[in-house]
């Protein structure tokens, strides 16, 4: 005899919500110039680890802006999960600034909303700064970070075009 489930489809904040038991996942990324950035999900796909407070965090997620617990400096950029963002000069600018500050020590934090897309996206970008040709950058983030990083084909595009800024 076959017994028949029926199953409800539910949304992302459903699923988070019965499946996922941390709010915040957070892996360490060693860029290959020495820089540290940590980069996280609220999602909690990307494997956690411990972190000290950040010093500067960039949200990539609007999901972000209302947390309490975020009580350090931070800036939101304005970027649809899968889409690009809003202002793709503002971002370029940020990633120098995030770049800059993790030379010098300080606890930088990048995060969206699942730690892979957009988050992929920036780390690849960090990549090409930290000395990594565009054509690896993307497959160093895989390696290095996440294998499911830079999600869509305009994150990849976008990856390139800062690479062709510098």
């Amino acid at each position: 005899m076959c017994v028949s489930q029926h199953l409800r489809v539910q949304t992302v904040d459903e699923f988070v919500r019965r499946h996922v038991k941390r709010k915040n996942a957070l892996m360490i990324v060693n860029l290959p110039d020495g820089a540290v950035v940590f980069a996280q999900g609220r999602l909690g796909l990307v494997p956690p680890s411990r972190s000290p407070q950040p010093d500067y965090a960039v949200y990539l997620d609007e999901r972000w802006a209302a947390d309490p617990e975020v009580t350090w400096p931070c800036r939101m950029i304005s970027w649809p999960d899968f889409g690009l963002p809003k202002d793709v000069s503002e971002l370029f600018d940020v990633i120098w600034d995030i770049h800059a500050r993790a030379k010098t020590g300080e606890v930088v934090q990048i995060a969206c909303y699942g730690g892979l897309g957009r988050t992929g996206t920036v780390l690849s970008c960090l990549a090409v700064c930290a000395g990594v040709q565009f054509s690896d950058a993307v497959e160093w983030v895989r390696a290095n970070y996440d294998r499911r990083a830079v999600e869509t084909d305009e994150q990849v595009q976008l990856v390139e075009t800062f690479a062709r800024s510098i």
